[in-house]
């Protein structure tokens, strides 16, 4: 469900969109803060927090010392006492250096005490390739932390439900992990894509976390898919569109929860699912989707599944090779056509 106070829209990037809804949250409750690497006078790498200090100052937007571990913890410790931080992680990368704060006191903290203690947290971070980030800056890696309970994962595609899902997030008494893609951002210094800047509802906006949207409607093909692949989807939906190939588009929007009832009646439509993800293939999303509909009823499909994710390595720096790994909109028209000439 999403819900407005006004129905009136104006056109905002990515970035815009969720600054403005963590504004308006830290103007609602006083116990809503910001802290991070970065996050304060530069207002974060990809303009996930640009102008906040200049309203709040810096009591309410902390720029750390690149320690994740520490600063975390910290807003860990801030949660369980009743705030309700919003702390980036610069890049979902560097989970590796606080993993333990993550998951061995984030999102494990309600269940050990019993359901007294609530962590009502929002952790931010930047996910995904294409730019020659790296190896080590250029994951997705949403399906680990969807592996892991005690977390709600959230993954939005465009401005309105960035807006939406981070209203939600910061609302939500349980930790919620909030991965934005660099490209769906809408920066200019980025490869641009033409929806990452959009309607965003003015006023009051939420999301519901674990409801997925119908990005577009078909009857052919059913594609599942998150963040900038939902773009990619949509694109090729359209030039596959005057070849008279309809295709139904299912934006996730939230991993955990995973809305499955949504997948399920568009796969009881169409016979046919593609699963776009740009995270590692093995024991990811795309199997559990897989394993979800087959669970439930291996008769709903009328060919075998085709996923199309990163292959099992490193994202290479070389433009060509990231590419190679990459879902691109090739990648995903070939995964199509393969499903409706069956």
């Amino acid at each position: 469900m999403t819900t407005t106070a006004q129905q009136s829209t104006r056109r905002l990037n990515t970035a815009k969109a969720t600054v403005e809804a963590i504004g308006m949250e830290m103007e609602r409750d006083e116990n809503v803060f910001v802290m991070g690497e970065d996050v304060g006078a530069y207002g974060g790498i990809f303009s996930s927090t640009t102008g906040l200090l200049e309203r709040f100052g810096p009591q309410r937007v902390v720029d750390t010392p690149i320690s994740e571990t520490g600063f975390i913890g910290a807003a860990i410790g801030a949660a369980t006492e009743g705030m309700r931080p919003i702390v980036e992680l610069m890049f979902v990368d560097f989970f590796g250096v606080c993993m333990d704060q993550i998951y061995n006191h984030m999102a494990k903290i309600h269940y050990e005490s019993g359901g007294n203690v609530k962590v009502p947290l929002v952790l931010t971070t930047a996910v995904g390739g294409g730019y020659s980030d790296g190896a080590q800056h250029s994951q997705c890696l949403w399906g680990t932390f969807a592996h892991l309970p005690g977390m709600k994962v959230v993954v939005p595609s465009n401005p309105a439900d960035a807006a939406g899902l981070m209203t939600a997030a910061i609302r939500d008494d349980n930790p919620v992990v909030f991965m934005f893609h660099k490209g769906i951002q809408g920066l200019p210094w980025m490869a641009k894509n033409r929806r990452s800047i959009g309607p965003v509802p003015i006023g009051e906006h939420t999301v519901e976390i674990g409801k997925a949207a119908v990005a577009r409607e078909g009857t052919d093909v059913t594609v599942v898919t998150l963040s900038l692949s939902v773009h990619h989807a949509l694109d090729v939906a359209d030039d596959l569109a005057d070849e008279g190939v309809d295709t139904e588009v299912i934006d996730l929007r939230s991993l955990v929860p995973l809305d499955t009832e949504t997948i399920l009646q568009s796969v009881s439509k169409t016979g046919r699912l593609v699963i776009v993800d740009e995270d590692y293939r093995s024991f990811g999303l795309s199997g559990e989707i897989a394993a979800r509909i087959v669970e439930h009823d291996p008769s709903l499909l009328t060919s075998p599944i085709e996923r199309v994710a990163n292959p099992d390595v490193p994202i290479p720096y070389a433009r060509p090779l990231e590419y190679a790994a990459l879902p691109t909109h090739a990648r995903i028209r070939e995964a199509i056509l393969k499903q409706v000439n069956r």
